[in-house]
Parts: C-alpha cells; structure tokens; sequence
C-alpha cells in the first residue's frame, strides 16, 4: 500500500493531481483506494498504480503495470478494451464449442480490419456479439439468435444495428439467416435553444468549452473533432481543415469565429493532438458530469437532454433556417447524399412554423447596384420592366 499520494500518478495522462474516490472492496475480503485523475478524469485502483511498480515495470517511459478494464489492448492492430478481449479469449475449461465461437470472434475482428471497417466499428460488432452470447445465443445457430433478440429489452433500432452485426457475422463465415422483422423510425432530434448550448459551454472547464463550440460552430460529429491536430487549426486566418471524416463523409474546411480561435489558443500544446491523450470515454464522461452539474445549477433539466451529437443537429437545423438550401446544408455536414440531410428540413419546419418567411426586396437598374447588393447577402430573383429584384431574409 502506497503511504503517500506524491507516490502516485494517473496512468492515463501522468498527472499527480488526484482525488480520493471511495474504497473498493475485492471478492477476497481485502480493499483497496480508489482514485479519480483531476486532469483528465481517469479513474484507477491504488495498488494497480504504485510508484515502484511503474518503476520496476517502466517500458519507454510509460506505466506498463497492468490497469482496469478500462486498459487498452490490439487485437489485429485494433484497440479493444480489456474486458472484451477477455470475453473473445479462449479459457481452461471452455468447451469445444465456446473454443470454437471464440476463434471464430477473433477471426472476425481481424477480417474486419483487413475489409477497412472503422475501428469504432469493429468495438461495437465485437461488444455486439459479445453481448448475444451472454444473451444465451448459440451464434452459428440463427434462431437461438432471433430468440435472444426477442427477449432483449432494447428499441427497435438497436436491435436492427445487433441484427446488422450478426448479418456480418454470419456473411464472413460463408452462412446467411432471415432476420426478424423490425419497424425502423428516424426520430426528430432534439434541438437547444442556442441560449441553452451558450450556458452549458460557458459552465465547462476551459478545454471542453473549446471543444463544445468547436462542435457548435463546425457541426462535426464527436469523432471528427477528437481528431482535429494543431496543424488543422490557422488561428491566423480562423479556419479549421477536416481531412479525416467519418462515415465516409467529404473533407470540409471551416471558418471559426473569434471566440473560438481564442477558446483554442489557451489550450496548452502538450502534443500534436488539440485534446491531448484523453480518450473518447473520458471526455464524454467530463462532459456529462459537468453537464449535470450546470443543469442543476441553472435548474434547467433540458440541458441534460444536449449530448455530444446535439451540435450537430442544432447547427445543420439552424443553418436550413438560415438559408433554406438544403445543398449547402449537405456539403456543411460532409454528407454523401441528399437524403440524411432532409431531417433537417423536416425539424426546421417543425420549430419555426409559426414564423413567416419575411424578406427584404430590393429593386436596381445597375451593375454597381448589384454588386452592392450580392456583397450583403441579398439574392438575385427575377428582372421584370428593366428592373433586377434581390432579396435577403430579415
């Protein structure tokens, strides 16, 4: 047992600034501290994280003793938690056909990295199958898989995204099945006021704040953003390049705000990543315990309803209603086709229909006139009786 904290430090980030976080009791009687990484929310057991253990087990400079679940390990090049490689791997004591399953898990895994699937993507189907066999679910037989799903008490859509992974499954062993049927709907998202998602960044620490108006200003998914380098950003000319999309999506490039290229210049450069080594489960977690905390400051339980991906929707909803073109909506967001984009027209129609169209018209009969005009905003309509007709949306 370390005796005092100046022994320890986050295994994640280094830090030493560390919270006390309860005890925790083992299955043979024993306990151990818990501790809780003020810098990046990391949490860990004491005697998992000793001063002499890191030294004793120091490889490059980093802790190589063994951590929680929440450690990290490759499978085929593909990182995987630790607890759900655990599940894949063959034990003493499995039978043939656990043995069997588990190869075939693991074989899947890595047939998925060879056909280029996302990683996020490959966590998820593992956890996916994963999670049918603890289910009960025989995955070489199809209808133990159809009756695991039918006693799972999850929405339609997550069972067709199970479904979809079994598919894959079942497709990379040479097998086909007849899914269960399942009435799949798009629901509405919920958009904030943007008074709302200003009094939730401005409640945040200083690096989620940047990394909430970030996603308020881009509309990039969670992903995108995690992935943003120093040298995407030119706090010079206020603008931010994307060049690793997701979902197959188009690279875009931003204009930012002041505020923003402020936001980001007192983020320190610890390395070549924006947010430094936080993962994505750490700053979720960040943000949604800091979220909980503003709501109940400001007594407004909706803020508990804006997750990560609700800047997305807010934005691409705003900029419809701004601008009711649908095609700058779809290159903005980097989608590949028309369709997901018209959600947003359907919400936009949804919130503002009590609000008229209101424009303002204007009438000119020469060239400089209509440069005048093009330069704030207004938009060529029709010429009738020699005259040019702009208007511009108040």
């Amino acid at each position: 047992m370390v005796e005092s904290i100046t022994d320890l430090y986050c295994p994640q980030c280094g830090s030493k600034l560390l919270y006390r976080d309860g005890i925790r009791y083992l299955a043979d009687g024993s306990q151990t501290q818990r501790w809780l990484c003020r810098n990046c929310g990391f949490r860990f057991s004491e005697n998992h994280n000793s001063f002499k253990d890191c030294q004793t087990n120091n490889v490059d400079g980093k802790c190589a003793v063994k951590l929680e679940s929440r450690a990290k390990f490759p499978i085929g090049g593909v990182v995987l938690s630790e607890k759900s490689l655990e599940k894949a791997m063959v034990k003493a004591g499995d039978t043939q056909q656990q043995q069997d399953i588990k190869g075939k898990l693991i074989q899947f895994i890595w047939n998925m990295q060879k056909d280029n699937y996302a990683k996020s993507t490959i966590t998820l189907y593992s956890r996916v199958l994963t999670r049918l066999q603890k289910a009960g679910a025989d995955l070489m037989n199809s209808e133990t898989v159809k009756e695991a799903l039918a006693k799972m008490n999850v929405s339609p859509n997550r069972k067709h995204s199970i479904a979809a992974a079994y598919t894959l499954f079942l497709a990379m062993n040479g097998l086909t099945w007849r899914p269960p049927r399942e009435h799949i709907t798009r629901k509405l998202p919920f958009i904030p006021s943007e008074r709302e998602i200003d009094d939730l960044i401005a409640g945040c620490g200083k690096k989620t704040a940047a990394y909430l108006q970030m996603l308020k200003e881009t509309a990039m998914r969670m992903g995108e953003a995690a992935k943003i380098k120093w040298h995407d950003i030119d706090l010079e000319r206020k603008i931010i390049v994307l060049n690793e999309p997701e979902k197959n999506g188009n690279p875009r490039i931003f204009n930012i705000s002041s505020k923003l290229v402020n936001m980001l210049a007192a983020i320190p450069k610890t390395n070549d990543s924006v947010w430094g080594t936080e993962s994505k489960i750490t700053r979720g977690s960040v943000f949604y315990r800091q979220r909980r905390k503003i709501a109940h400051k400001l007594a407004n339980p909706r803020l508990l309803r804006i997750g990560l991906h609700t800047f997305r929707h807010w934005k691409a909803t705003m900029l419809y209603h701004e601008t009711k073109n649908p095609v700058l909506v779809k290159e903005f967001l980097g989608h590949r086709t028309l369709d997901t984009t018209l959600l947003y027209i359907q919400t936009e129609k949804a919130l503002f229909k009590e609000e008229a169209d209101n424009f303002e018209v204007k009438a000119v009969n020469n060239s400089e006139d209509v440069k005048a005009l093009l330069e704030v905003g207004f938009e060529y309509i029709c010429e009738k009786d020699g005259l040019m007709f702009f208007r511009k949306r108040k």
